[in-house]
């Protein structure tokens, strides 16, 4: 192995594994508040694009880099779009329930 590619295979297991606890963290907590839809939506199209590039490559580290990069963006999206389907959903599942059970308790009543 050439010390090219020994350096895109350090480089690509060291930015996968940088990458992995957030995407863990996202499929585990499905909580995607915290990002961008636009940037979650801009990086996949990059991808898609830089997709034309990597494959005019001979094999090496930069496909498993960028395989990880298309799952892994393509999986964040995804996450994004369900949570925020869900998130568009709940209060009208919830409209008045809640606030009936609360108003119809008696004032210093406490639940058990």
């Amino acid at each position: 192995m050439d010390a090219a590619m020994l350096a895109g295979t350090v480089s690509t297991v060291l930015f996968a594994a940088a990458n992995l606890p957030m995407l863990v963290k996202a499929v585990r907590s499905r909580d995607l508040r915290s990002y961008s839809a636009s940037a979650l939506v801009m990086g996949n199209v990059g991808n898609l694009f830089y997709t034309v590039y990597v494959v005019s490559l001979p094999f090496g580290p930069i496909w498993v880099l960028h395989g990880f990069y298309l799952v892994s963006m393509a999986v964040m999206l995804a996450l994004y779009a369900v949570s925020a389907w869900s998130r568009r959903l709940a209060p009208a599942q919830n409209s008045g329930t809640t606030a009936h059970r609360r108003s119809s308790s008696p004032a210093g009543a406490r639940s058990s």
